[in-house]
Order: C-alpha cells, then sequence, then structure tokens
C-alpha cells in the first residue's frame, strides 16, 4: 500500500524534501541489508539528522498508522534493518561525536558515528572504543547498541553493553528519553542496559555515551599453525586454562586460509588445516610470561609451527587477513551463506567436526572462521548461486549447524541478531513461556507494533520461517 501523500509531505516539512526518498531507483538501495537473500522494498526513506527530527518523524509515522524502522549503515547480517513498505529512518546524516570528555573517559555521539571514525578522534587522547566488528570502518555505535555487537578483542574487553554508559532514545510513540549518563548509579534497574541487544523494537537510539579506554600500550600478536582442526581447537580451552587471557583468540580453517591468501597474502600457510591467531596486550613483562605459556600450550597441543610477528606491519598484515577473510571468499565461490551459532569453547572441538559432517551430507564446501575464545562460530557455508536449490541447501545445513550448536549448550546468534533470518529458529531456544514474557515486554513499550515489526520473533513456529545471510561477494563473476 502506498503512503498517504499526505504524510510524505509533512516528513518533507520535517527533514527538507532532499531528504526524503520516494523513487524505484533510490529505494532499491535499502531493499536488504547485509543479508542479501532476505529483501524487501520500503515505500519511503527518511534522512534526519539530530534527535529532535527523528522524533518528529516517528510522532508523524504513528498518526498515519504507518510502520517504521530505524536503519544505520545496513552492514548487518540478520536482516533486522529491512521495511516491507512503510518508512525507514535512516540514521547515517547523524554522525557527529558531539562531545569528548578524556578526563573522565568517556564520549558522547550520534548514532550514526562509525566505530572507526570514534576511535579515530580518540587516538588524539590516547583512548578508543574497545567494541571492534569486522566492519568497524563502515559499521555505526548505533547498530552495535541494537544487536549488542562484539568483535574479535570481546573475549577480553566485552561487548558493546559493556562500554555504553548511557543514550537518548525515541520510544515508538515520539517521547525522547535520556537513559542512564556518564558516572555509575548504583540505585535502579540500568534501562539503558535492558535496550541493548532489543534490534530496534522497543526504542531508536539515537544518541550514545559511550565509555572510552586507553589505546593498548603494547601487543604481541602470534600465529599457531596446525596440521589438524581439532588440535587448535583443543588448544583454545588449553590457554585460557593456563591463566591466560588473550585479547584476542582467533581462528581460521584450510578452506578460509586458501581465500585469505589468493586474495590478500596474509601469510598463512596454504598447507595449514588451521590457524590460531593469539594477541596479547598489558605490560610488557607480563605479555611476554603469557606469550611464553601461550606458546607452551599450542606446542603441546600439535602446532607444527608458531610464531610472533616481529613487526608492525607484519601483525597488521595478519589482522587484515582475519578481517577480511569472508570477502576474500568472493576468490573461490559465487555465494555463501554465514551464521552466527554459539558454544561452549569446550565445545569447540565437537562443533567443528559436526559443521564439517553436516556440510558432507549437503553436498556443500564449508570454511570456517571463528572468534574462538568466545565460542562464536562463523561458517561459511559456499554454493552455486546458478542452482536453483543451492539457497534453499544451503538455508537447512546451516539451521543444522545452529541446531547443533543448541544440543551443545549453545546460541542460535552471538553478535548478528535474530532479525528476521532466526526467527524461525528462536522457539528452539526459548520456552513458549519466556518468548510470552518477552513479547509482552516488547508490546508494553511497542503496543502498535509499528517499531521494526516482524523482528526477532517467528509469526510461527516453522523452522526456516525466514531467508538467511547470503553474500555475493563483489567481483566474484568477474
Amino acid at each position: 500500500m502506498a503512503l498517504p501523500p499526505r504524510l510524505i509531505r509533512k516528513l518533507r516539512r520535517i527533514v527538507g524534501r532532499q531528504q526524503v526518498e520516494t523513487g524505484p531507483a533510490e529505494l532499491l538501495v535499502y531493499e536488504s541489508d547485509g543479508l542479501r537473500l532476505q529483501t524487501a522494498r520500503p515505500d519511503c526513506v527518511v534522512y534526519p539528522a539530530s534527535n529532535g527530527e527523528c522524533a518528529r518523524v516517528v510522532k508523524a509515522c504513528c498518526q498515519a498508522g504507518v510502520p517504521f524502522v530505524p536503519r544505520g549503515a545496513g552492514t548487518g547480517l540478520s536482516g533486522g534493518a529491512i521495511s516491507d513498505g512503510g518508512v525507514i529512518i535512516q540514521l547515517s546524516r547523524m554522525n557527529r561525536v558531539l562531545a569528548i570528555h578524556p578526563d573522565d573517559r568517556y564520549a558522547i555521539v550520534q548514532t550514526g558515528v562509525t566505530n572507526n571514525d570514534l576511535s579515530l578522534q580518540t587516538r588524539a587522547y590516547g583512548l578508543e572504543f574497545a567494541p571492534d566488528p569486522s566492519s568497524g570502518v563502515s559499521c555505526t555505535i548505533g547498530g552495535n547498541v541494537a544487536e549488542d555487537a562484539g568483535g574479535p578483542h570481546s573475549l577480553k574487553y566485552g561487548v558493546t553493553h559493556n562500554h555504553v554508559l548511557g543514550q537518548t532514545v525515541v520510544f515508538p510513540d515520539g517521547e525522547t528519553a535520556t537513559l542512564g549518563g556518564p558516572f555509575p548509579v548504583s540505585t535502579g534497574p540500568s534501562f539503558s542496559t535492558f535496550l541493548i541487544g532489543t534490534e530496534g523494537t522497543i526504542a531508536i537510539t539515537t544518541e550514545i555515551i559511550v565509555r572510552l579506554v586507553p589505546v593498548r600500550p603494547a601487543v604481541i600478536t602470534m600465529l599457531a599453525i596446525y596440521s589438524k582442526v581439532a588440535d587448535a581447537t583443543d588448544a583454545v580451552s588449553g590457554i585460557l586454562a593456563a591463566g591466560v587471557l588473550p585479547a584476542a583468540l582467533e581462528m581460521i580453517d584450510n578452506l578460509c586460509i586458501q581465500a585469505v591468501e589468493a586474495h590478500l597474502k596474509a601469510g598463512f600457510p596454504t598447507d595449514a588445516a588451521a590457524v590460531l591467531l593469539i594477541e596479547l596486550d598489558g605490560e610488557e613483562t607480563l605479555m611476554k610470561r603469557d606469550a611464553e605459556a601461550v606458546a607452551r600450550v599450542c606446542r603441546g597441543q600439535g602446532a607444527v609451527a608458531f610464531y610472533t610477528a616481529e613487526t608492525e606491519e607484519e601483525r597488521l598484515r595478519l589482522w587484515q587477513g582475519r578481517k577480511h577473510a569472508a570477502g576474500a571468499l568472493g576468490k573461490i565461490t559465487h555465494a555463501f551463506y554465514t551464521n552466527d551459532g554459539v558454544v561452549p569453547r569446550s565445545r569447540l572441538t565437537d562443533i567443528f567436526q559436526a559443521i564439517y559432517r553436516i556440510g558432507d551430507e549437503y553436498g556443500l564446501r564449508i570454511g570456517n572462521m571463528c572468534h574462538a575464545g568466545d565460542g562464536v562460530i562463523h561458517p561459511q557455508i559456499l554454493f552455486d548461486s546458478d542452482d536453483p536449490q543451492g539457497p534453499e541447501r544451503a538455508i537447512a545445513c546451516s539451521r543444522d549447524i545452529l541446531l547443533a550448536c543448541l544440543e551443545m549448550g549453545g546460541s542460535i546468534t552471538g553478535e548478528h541478531g535474530v532479525g528476521v533470518e532466526k526467527r524461525g529458529y528462536i522457539h528452539r531456544m526459548y520456552s513458549a513461556a519466556d518468548l510470552a514474557h518477552m513479547i509482552r515486554l516488547r508490546d508494553d513499550f511497542n503496543p502498535g507494533g509499528l517499531l521494526n515489526p516482524g523482528k526477532i520473533f517467528p509469526s510461527d513456529n516453522k523452522d526456516g520461517e525466514t531467508g538467511s545471510a547470503i553474500s555475493i561477494p563483489p567481483g566474484a563473476r568477474e
């Protein structure tokens, strides 16, 4: 159903005529986020520049009874920022760092500021924003809040909710509130923390007060090379059991190594079954002690080689290989599916055995990369996009992997969120009573269901109700 012309005129008065898009070509850009297979076209996209404009847009949509969906950079992988009709509130114009308070180690930012942009500005004061998703160059801090995003260094530094002190939000009726603040308050529940990870279904975050941490004074980055994936995954628990808490503990397997080396030449040996990328930071004497312990564990678990990056250039090259591993798959496949299941780290060996077995059952190659220290997996399920059955087989393969994660005491999502992608599986993770309480809580704040409808919770309990995270890498067909 087309939007009422009166609403479009009102939106243009609020944000300016040039900041409202209704043309088919412009709307095409907003049909998906990083979840490429799941698409839906909005009727309109609006670009507010402030909290006040956002609130007025929300009120206008409410008065017209039109659904609205907040959107950041569109890098999400769960379909959480798409809208079937209605209005997308595109928050990218709200991209200013409003204040930096180095003495008290916090900053106030608008929701559209990217992780990297904030840290570039705060490093002049020897501070940075710790969450570091692989899409940190382009993903927004508002998007981090919506998904409670993590990244490779969340093992030591935590995820987004560990670094948010407060936020300004617009509720579904257009009313605004500032929650939390730069300094801790010990009385009462933290409503700001409650909102983090609710995927834009309860309120729209427009400004965030973020905690800043000192830039790491010294870093040691190591690479352990294995001829067996099981040896690498067993070493993960061994490192932590030895009393070492790495800043990051990542793993990639041979298929992803092949893609990385074909694309980037990061320095990963192409005959390795898997590598562990391990990073320590902190005081130099303690780091050297921990590095020796890591080396002992890795060699004791069957590492065929172990070395430490000798220069900053070498260290950055190794990290480039890890952070761009998914994009590098464009060198070896037309399309791939990814998910973000979680298992206890003690079950990493079991889940990778299950992943390879499930891939064989479906006749699909699967490459793996993971935040091994946190047990967050990212299986890359390769398929032929020209095969009409290819996407469906990849979806079914991923479903079985996620169900295997649940059987091992894990979760269907570690950092991408549920969105539309996994809403058909969430009843496998929570009881009907749990889901009823969650839905009731959402509906208390979003009674009309106009804010980001159709996300997280299923309309029924059919597995595979929605699409999946299909990516066709740029240049894959060249």
